[in-house]
């Protein structure tokens, strides 16, 4: 497996410490969970939808299950884990205030990231008429798994709104992370959130 992680994955692993018990939500091909058990020597779990990524997490060395994340977490434990993440998964969710409230159930933090539907290259697509598609919203409207979009407002207020303290929060664009107006000029958001 390739142990050079996207630009993404990459912020999140440097919010991760060492030796973190770490669930992973969505966790895809387990990219991310491998380069975290040999660079930051972390335990735990991946869970994922489609048969054939769980497959490649375990050929790549990562515990993963198979899994639906809309029917909860309830196979864990309350705090079993320093860390829960979901990225770039929450938008595609039926239930998103329940995967979060779950999230912090099962773990003392969890990780967050979501394409940031206030961009501005999102807002010129749909004021020419247009739904967006970019790197981060790469699907046309008809054929997308995103259901919720949200911008940084969106999410704080609902963290706010559940009593969810905000940690940290970076938002990016590619690989640059951006500061001065970051609602219109970056294209992902990352939160790390706690109770």
């Amino acid at each position: 497996m390739n142990t050079t992680l996207r630009a993404d994955l990459r912020l999140i692993a440097d919010w991760v410490r060492p030796g973190a018990r770490v669930l992973d939500l969505g966790c895809g091909d387990g990219a991310l969970l491998a380069w975290l058990q040999q660079h930051r020597q972390t335990r735990g779990y991946g869970v994922e939808i489609d048969v054939e990524n769980v497959a490649r997490c375990v050929e790549a060395g990562v515990s993963a299950i198979q899994g639906d994340l809309e029917t909860g977490l309830s196979d864990f434990a309350d705090g079993s884990f320093d860390l829960v993440i979901l990225s770039q998964t929450i938008q595609a969710m039926h239930h998103t205030e329940e995967i979060l409230l779950e999230m912090l159930r099962v773990g003392r933090e969890a990780i967050v990231t979501f394409p940031n539907f206030g961009y501005w290259q999102n807002r010129w697509q749909i004021f020419r008429g247009r739904m967006p598609v970019s790197e981060t919203i790469p699907y046309q409207w008809y054929d997308t798994p995103n259901i919720h979009w949200c911008m940084l407002g969106d999410f704080e207020a609902l963290c706010a709104k559940n009593g969810i303290r905000l940690l940290e929060r970076v938002v990016m664009d590619g690989e640059r992370r951006v500061g001065f107006l970051p609602n219109l000029f970056g294209s992902l958001a990352f939160y790390r959130v706690g109770r």
